[in-house]
Parts: structure tokens; sequence; C-alpha cells
């Protein structure tokens, strides 16, 4: 009933439905929100606007009558809890912890009416507009109900999740805990007790667990009911005494448990014990930020280690569903050439990325000498995260010997001819190179007589077997070159410097060589500094602009429009659907005075000190000198080529491509009335593509739906494990040790960003350059819209399940919170350094460079 009655009350209902301890209410539905007619219309009016009319509205006698009747089957002047209950809140993908208001603590039936109209103007309120906005929530589809509940006499309140929030680890409860009313915890106003329950229950529910971590707070504050209705805010001094026993504790992460094994997935709950001891369940909605666990389509249970193979191509983005397509084929291919069997075993999906079960790679002791290796050079950090991993018992090692490995290599080897291949270059390497570079006309010839899946299957995984070997001579000679004369460090690093046959530089420089021949027309010029880059893009495709501009775009892209941004993605436009970047980059090559800094210029110049370190390697290595000028030509001449293999398949993606959008599918359906675009057929799978008869705009709309929510995931896991860990986070803070003159805090929001800290201690007026990290005693909501900005969070009160922790997972910035005397310590200025994962903040000062980070 989510359009009726909100996400926060049909939350409550369902739980109140499956026999959980939720305390007595009702709801004031959304159908009450729209009558009045001051809700008319609000979209387009400012935040501050929209509140007033709605606060100056008058409520209908009829409505007044209905709430105030339900309001007295609960009791004479009861104390409720008056809560926002919105359509757009408690959603899977987007919580809006905190972004409307709650009142506590509502006395009489004339507070409760004016509680519920506030809730009504707090949809409204600049914290829960800003949050639609970044979240892509149409204003004016929102509606709000509003909850009315019996107070809980609170003795003990808190939150809990009953998944791991920062490491993920999906069989870990975490628990925060003060005396008195929740809103405490939830506001961040108080230091809380922290709990972490292992082993609480599976997905029957099942009863048990063990605490693993407790963190007593000072729990300094106390957030307390007045006899005659609202609330107060108590010092009662440090406490450092645990608020909950054991026992409490354990049966805490049992309801959890309950809950989650009702919904399925893990939950975000807050929760109240009374002065009886009993507990009561006050809300449960989805964990957002988690990232959802790859699923094994052939049911393998247990455990498993997945490498995020998107992540480490460069996407954070997800892939689009013609891409992942593409994809599996080329699985299918990999899996039937290496391994014999056509069923991509290790390859995954989830959210929108594609993951490789590396459970067994780790298992292997060839696989563990092997592929970290390989990843040092592409992804270092996900190697150093994997090495990591060795040590846990449940990769043990299975396979010690390397022969099976060999013997794969070995066949592969045959099948492709590599030895013949890595010969011939070695023998004449200029040759090696042209037989290389005729690769992309057959391969396109070869791709062209084949359906779209086939193409994909057999002409892109031979291509790196292939083209490979002629490139890896060119490293081998280097390697060789290491072993036969000594070289300082850097000298090898130039002689890689400016490699020709590299199809990446070559076409940076003909965009160069494009601008550069754009500069020499001023009025042409003139074009490019006056337009905006939409502008002149749609200039281009009109055809109207000035000749030598028109003229040199175009062959530009007919040479390299296949190639894109994210461009692994068979599903994202290419350059020549869309040259918006390629007229972006070109105008800032005009920009480019510096006559040293042009790309032509330093590519000379790169090669000119490539050659003269082969004579100073020469010379050094004396009786050596003829091999060495014999091993680092063959570098020079071949190494260039690592990136062809890349490059083709690239290729090949760009016609298939065309096929599918023009001489395919695409015009085809959208002819038919069965997408509403041509380009929408990206949002299909191939054997969706074929189908002869159904409507498929619905699908498509669904599908863009999900693209656009992935797009907005903000932290990317680079390994997680099949119990929803992820290593980075839990090695990090195994591994580093607290410096003296750290600040110590909770872990509240996994990552680590190094920037100026901004010392804010009212959210009013402030001013937060994008990337500064805010540091301040405590936030609520109304900080919220400032964390779009925030390159980081420090917070002196709150625990990790705070309003400021759940909204800074939610746009992936580190952020540690419950840090002691952070404003007196931290000045406006200083450069920090914030690590989320392990709950400490460094201080470097006013004077430090390089601030940086990963945590967006």
């Amino acid at each position: 009933m989510l359009e009726t009655v909100g996400g926060k009350a049909a939350n409550l209902g369902e739980l109140t439905r499956a026999g959980l301890p939720v305390p007595q209410g009702f709801c004031v539905t959304t159908d009450a929100y729209r009558m009045i007619s001051a809700t008319d219309g609000l979209a387009g009016l400012r935040p501050d606007k929209a509140r007033q009319r709605i606060l100056e509205a008058t409520v209908p006698g009829e409505l007044r009558e209905a709430i105030v009747a339900a309001y007295a089957e609960l009791g004479d002047d009861v104390p409720v809890a008056v809560r926002s209950s919105a359509t757009a809140e408690d959603l899977p993908f987007a919580s809006f912890a905190g972004q409307q208001d709650t009142y506590l603590n509502v006395v009489g039936a004339a507070a409760v009416v004016e509680a519920v109209r506030h809730c009504w103007a707090s949809l409204w309120t600049d914290r829960a507009v800003s949050y639609r906005e970044t979240n892509g929530i149409d204003h004016g589809s929102v509606h709000l109900a509003v909850v009315v509940q019996r107070m809980v006499a609170s003795a003990v309140s808190g939150v809990m999740f009953t998944a791991n929030p920062v490491t993920g680890k999906r069989d870990q409860v975490v628990i925060d805990a003060s005396p008195g009313l929740g809103e405490a915890v939830v506001s961040g106003a108080v230091n809380p007790d922290h709990f972490v329950v292992e082993g609480a229950g599976g997905p029957d529910g099942a009863v048990g667990g063990e605490i693993v971590e407790r963190s007593l707070g000072d729990k300094r504050f106390l957030i307390c009911p007045l006899a005659g209705g609202g609330t107060e805010k108590v010092d009662i001094g440090e406490n450092h005494a645990p608020c909950l026993t054991d026992r409490q504790i354990l049966e805490l992460a049992e309801l959890g448990a309950k809950v989650q094994a009702h919904y399925g997935s893990p939950q975000d709950t807050e929760w109240a014990i009374d002065a009886w001891g009993e507990l009561h369940l006050t809300q449960s909605r989805p964990i957002t930020t988690l990232f959802p666990v790859p699923e094994r389509a052939d049911g393998h249970d247990g455990f498993h280690v997945y490498f995020c193979f998107s992540l480490a191509q460069g996407l954070e983005r997800p892939i689009t569903p013609a891409g992942l397509a593409a994809l599996r084929e080329i699985a299918r291919a990999a899996g039937r050439t290496i391994v014999g069997d056509p069923r991509p075993d290790g390859y995954i999906e989830s959210a929108g990325r594609v993951f490789i079960d590396l459970t067994n790679v780790l298992r292997s002791r060839t696989g563990r000498a092997f592929f970290p290796r390989v990843l040092d050079v592409m992804e270092a950090r996900s190697a150093q995260v994997l090495r990591g991993l060795y040590g846990d018992p449940r990769l043990s090692l299975t396979h010690t010997s390397p022969w099976p490995a060999v013997r794969r290599v070995a066949r592969l080897a045959r099948r492709f001819h590599a030895p013949s291949t890595a010969l011939r270059a070695l023998a004449n390497p200029e040759a090696a190179v042209r037989r290389a570079r005729r690769t992309e006309t057959k391969l396109l010839q070869t791709a062209e007589k084949k359906s779209i899946e086939e193409a994909l299957r057999d002409c892109v995984v031979p291509v790196l077997p292939t083209v490979a070997p002629t490139a890896l001579v060119g490293f081998a000679m280097l390697a060789l070159t290491s072993k036969l004369v000594r070289a300082e460090p850097g000298e090898l690093q130039t002689l890689l410097r400016s490699l020709p046959n590299n199809v990446t530089t070559e076409m940076d420089l003909d965009l160069w060589h494009l601008a550069r021949a754009i500069r020499e027309d001023r009025d042409v010029v003139r074009v490019f500094q006056d337009d905006d880059i939409e502008e002149l893009a749609a200039r281009y495709r009109d055809g109207e602009l000035p000749e030598a501009a028109q003229h040199g775009i175009r062959a530009f892209l007919n040479q390299w429009g296949h190639r894109a941004v994210a461009e692994i993605d068979l599903g994202l436009p290419r350059w020549s659907d869309d040259p918006t970047y390629v007229i972006g980059v070109v105008r800032n090559y005009l920009r480019l005075d510096d006559e040293q800094a042009q790309p032509d210029v330093v590519f000379a110049r790169g090669a000119a000190e490539a050659e003269a370190m082969i004579d100073r390697l020469a010379r050094r290595a004396k009786g050596r000198g003829r091999l060495v000028r014999f091993a680092l030509h063959r570098t020079r001449t071949l190494a260039g080529l690592r990136e062809y293999p890349k490059y083709l398949a690239i290729t090949l993606f760009g016609a298939l491509r065309e096929r599918i959008a023009e001489r395919g599918g695409g015009a085809e359906l959208h002819a038919q009335g069965r997408i509403d675009a041509a380009q929408d057929v990206f949002f299909l799978d191939f054997e969706e593509m074929r189908a002869t008869h159904a409507d498929l705009r619905q699908r498509v709309a669904e599908r863009k739906a999900e693209y656009e929510r992935e797009m907005r995931r903000r932290h990317i896991p680079r390994v997680l494990l099949s119990d929803g860990t992820e290593p980075e986070a839990t090695q990090h803070a195994q591994a580093t040790l607290h410096a003296p003159g750290d600040l110590v805090g909770t872990a509240a929001s996994a990552g680590e960003i190094t920037g100026h800290a901004r010392v804010v201690t009212d959210p009013v007026g402030a001013h937060l350059e994008p990337g500064e990290i805010l540091v301040t005693p405590s936030t609520d909501p109304g900080w919220t819209p400032l964390f779009l900005t925030a390159g980081g969070l420090v917070m002196e009160m709150g625990g990790a399940n705070s309003h400021g922790a759940v909204v800074a997972r939610e746009y992936g910035i580190p952020a540690v919170v419950g840090v002691r005397d952070a404003v007196a310590r931290i000045r406006t200025g200083d450069v920090i350094t914030v690590d989320g994962s392990i709950g400490v903040v460094r201080t470097h000062g006013k004077e430090a460079a390089g601030c940086t980070g990963h945590g967006r």
C-alpha cells in the first residue's frame, strides 16, 4: 500500500501482520494530504513557500474529525509519536532517513492535528527537496501519509542494522543503544553504546549469536518526554556503564534476524525497550547502501570470492543490458576456449556490474602466483586485497601442482600458433607489426558474415592469443635488458615513453592535428570559443560548422568514431553517435598556448629521450651493447601493440553496435512501435531484440529506471565475498595502527580521503567548497544538503547508524563519527585524512600537499 500510506507506514503495517512487536497506532493516508487544496502545484514553488502554504491551509472539518476519532481510540490524551510517511521513503534504493519530520510525545487531539499538518509541510523542507533531486525522484509524484503511534516510555532505545553497513558482512547485527528516547541515537546527539553480534540468525530467522564487539559511549545526553507533551534534552554527565545486558543484546539480534527473514533482505530498524523490559519495534526499512552479493546461476552455495571486472576496467557506472549480453557471449567463448566448457562458470552479474568468481584461482598455487601479478599492473589495489585473503582458512590451497595450468597454456599456445608468432616477431619486428595491423580488416570481414552473438563468441577471444605474443616479445626483450645491464631506477620506464605502433597514441595525435588545423583559421577558432560544447555538437550534426572544422571532425570520426568513454559497454554511444566529448577535447586543445606542452612536441621529446636511453644502456653494457640494442629495438617496435587487442575488440563492438541500431533490431523495432526510440534497443538482450511480436516499451522503461538508479550508486567494491564482506575495508582496519595524535572515533562510512577541513557549527549559510571535509559537533537531517559537496565527514557525536552516518554512506563519502573534541582540535583549513574504514582522523596541519581521496 505504498501509494496510500507511504513507506514507513507500509512497513509498520507489514511488521504488525507478521506478529512482530509494533506499538499500536493508525495512519492518516495520502488521500488526506491530497484533500488539502494548498498541496496542489507545490512542485513549482520554492521549498519555504510550499511549506508556508501548507501551514496556513485549513484542515477540512471531516478530516479533522476522523483524526481526532482515531486518536481517541488509542486512549484519553495518550502520548503519541506523529511520524511522516512519504510515498518515496524507506525504499530499496533510497532510505530518506530523517528527511521528513517526526514529532514525539504529542499529547491531546488538537496537538495531534497540528503535528499532522507540520508533517505534511515537512515534505517540502530544503533537505527533503535536495534528497529527492539527488535520487532522481519527481517532486510531483511524492505524497505524504502520517503515522500516529503510541509513545513507548523508553528506558533504552536505538537503532539496529541486520547486516554490518560498514564492512557489508551479512551475518553481523550492529546495534547502537542509549538511555531514553531513540531520537538521541538516530539524530546523532549522543555517543551511544555500540555492539556487534555475529551469527544471530539465518534466512529462517534462527536464534543464536555471539557478541563479537562492544564499544561503550559516554551517553552524556538523554532525550526524555515532558509531562504535558514534547521532549527535552538533558545533560546527565558521562556514563560508561552499558545500557543493555548481554541477554537484551542477543534478544535484539534475534528480533533483527526475524525481521530480516520476513523481508528476505538486510534491514535498518529502530527499537525501544520500555521500563518493564518489553521490546518494541518502531521502524524497519531496507539498508540502501549494501552492494548486492552476486548470485551464482548454478546455485552453488558456500564461500566465494568475487572480483569486480568492470570496475577494474575503469567502469564505476553500470553496464547496459545489451553490453551485459555481449560480455556474456564473450565469457561463454572464453570458457569454451580455455577450459572446454561454454558455461561461463566464473562470470556473474550484480547491480549492472560484472564480477569474476576467483575462488578456485585463489585456492591454486599457480593462480596465486599469476593473477595478482597481472592485476599489479592494471588494478594494484585489487591485487593487494586479494593477497590479503591468502590467510583465510576458507581459501586453503587445494591445487598445488602447476602442471595442469602449464598444460592448458601450452595447448592454447599451440592452437593459436603463439610460439611461431613470437619467433617471427623476434626475427623481423617491423613485419610482425604489419601482420598484426592487418588483423583489423580480417576481423571485421569475418564478423560481417556472422550473427551478432556468433561474432562476439568467435571473433573477440582469439584476438588476445593471436596478437598478444607479438607485444609480449617486446616486454620480454625489456626484461632481458634488465639482466644484461644494470639500470638505474626509472631508466627502463624511459624506454617505454612515446612508443610507436600504439593506436591510442595515434588517436590522440590525430585529434591534436585536427585542433592544430582549426587553429590556422581565426574565424573557426572564434566559433569554438563563443559557442558551448553542446551547441557545437549540434551544429556539427546539422552540418553547420565552418568547413575546416566540419571536414576535420568528420575525418577524425571516420577513423576513430567507434571509440568512446566506457567503451567496453557495447550499449553506450560511440563518438560517431555523439561527438560532444571529441569537440570538447578539441576546444581544450585550442587553449593550449605552451608550445612545449603540445602533444606532438611531447611525443617527439619522449621518443628522443628513449633513443638516447638506448644509447646510454648500450654503452654501459660494453661487450653486450649490440645485444642490448637488438633487444631494445624490439621493445620499442613491438611493445606499443599492447593496446591493440582491446582496440580490435572495441572496433568490433562499434561495427556490431551499428548493425544493432541501424541495420538490425533498433530501427525495425522502433518502426513497429514496439520501442520508443531506436537507441532503446540497447536496453534489451539479443533474444529480446529478435522477439517478433512483444511490446517491449514497458520492459525498456523498467530497465532504464533501474539503470538510472544504479548510476547513482556511489560505492562499488573491488572485491566482494559471498557473505557480503568487503575485504578491502576489513583488511585495512586490521593492518593500520593508530599513530600518536590520531583522532579516534567510530567507522561510519568506508573509504579514505585527504583534504582541507571545514569546521561548521551551524548549517544555515554555511560555505563548503567541493571536496572539503565537513567537521561538526553533530548533524541532524537539516545538514544533509551539505553532504552533496563534502568530500568526507567528521562528527563529535553520533554512532555508525545515526542520520549523518546513514546519509554519508548513501552519498559514498568517508565518515568517522564520535570523535571526541574534533571541533576543538581541527581548524578550518587544516589538511586531514579521514579513514572511514577504521574510524581514524589524522591531522597534517595547514600545509600539506596532494589532497586526494577514494571515498566517492
